[in-house]
């Protein structure tokens, strides 16, 4: 009898185990929203050993919303919204953009109230400037680039302050730094991957989407393909060991996992996820 009962017991957790599975499986979504564009005629600058000299490059700017549940995690923030329908040239770089990222969230009826966190992969300008729009939401970000954000009083040509207001106010919106890798929900559906060199505290983001699969974004550890293949370390990156290793630990977990790589700056890669306003599960 009691072997009997004991089959019982595992054919019934075998029935009931996936019916759980189920349940704790988080409803899960992600969006691309176009932050931009930046197009170089000098690639120069992206490789310290020379491998793109004076050749030109369209790189777009990316960002995502994902949500979990009721919640929302904005994962960079942009190139900043007073571009919106201009063009502007510096140097080499000409930028421009079509729509802010407030305007693109209001197609999927997500106020800028709704957003619970708001993810940066480091601090530089193309990544940050539209984060004002969210001064509500919690601030994550690596703890080494946070360092430098607070020490940061004037605008310079990578890292511009004042987006970050809000979090540097006399009463500020909390901020969460990140010293290594972090569960942004608390379920392991979303986590945040430290790859520093790009900057001190760089990351980029693993998305576990229950239908697609798993998703790697690279934040700016590579900004297009031909960097994977030849390990092109930008000159402006601030740690060459540190970049190298990245390049191998975000390898290594891509490889492990199966994940879809998305170069956020690549356009080659814009059909890894559905077009705006269309969505990945």
């Amino acid at each position: 009898m009691r072997k009997l009962i004991a089959v019982a017991a595992v054919l019934a957790g075998s029935v009931l185990a996936p019916q759980a599975l189920a349940q704790d499986t988080p409803d899960l979504e992600m969006w691309r929203l176009d932050c931009g564009e930046l197009t170089t005629s000098d690639l120069g600058a992206f490789s310290d050993a020379h491998l793109y000299d004076g050749k030109s490059f369209e790189l777009i700017v990316s960002c995502y919303l994902i949500r979990n549940g009721d919640r929302y995690l904005l994962w960079d923030a942009g190139l900043t919204a007073d571009l919106v329908g201009t063009t502007m040239t510096e140097g080499p770089f000409t930028v421009s953009m079509e729509r802010s990222i407030v305007d693109q969230l209001g197609d999927i009826g997500v106020a800028p109230e709704r957003v619970t966190f708001v993810g940066v992969s480091h601090y530089h300008f193309d990544h940050t400037s539209q984060l004002t729009a969210f001064p509500s939401s919690t601030l994550l970000i690596g703890a080494a680039d946070w360092d430098i954000v607070k020490s940061t009083a004037e605008p310079n040509p990578l890292i511009d302050p004042r987006p970050f207001a809000p979090w540097l106010s006399e009463t500020p919106s909390p901020v969460t730094a990140i010293p290594h890798d972090h569960d942004v929900f608390g379920d392991g559906s979303v986590i945040i991957k430290a790859m520093p060199g790009h900057t001190p505290g760089h990351t980029s983001l693993l998305v576990r989407l229950p239908q697609k699969g798993d998703v790697l974004l690279t934040g700016d550890l590579y900004h297009f393909e031909e960097q994977v293949t030849n390990r092109g370390v930008p000159t402006f990156n601030t740690n060459r060991a540190d970049t190298l290793a990245s390049f191998e630990r975000f390898n290594a977990i891509a490889k492990s996992l199966d994940a879809t790589v998305v170069i956020q700056h690549d356009a080659r890669h814009l059909n890894r996820l559905p077009a705006f306003p269309e969505s990945a599960k």
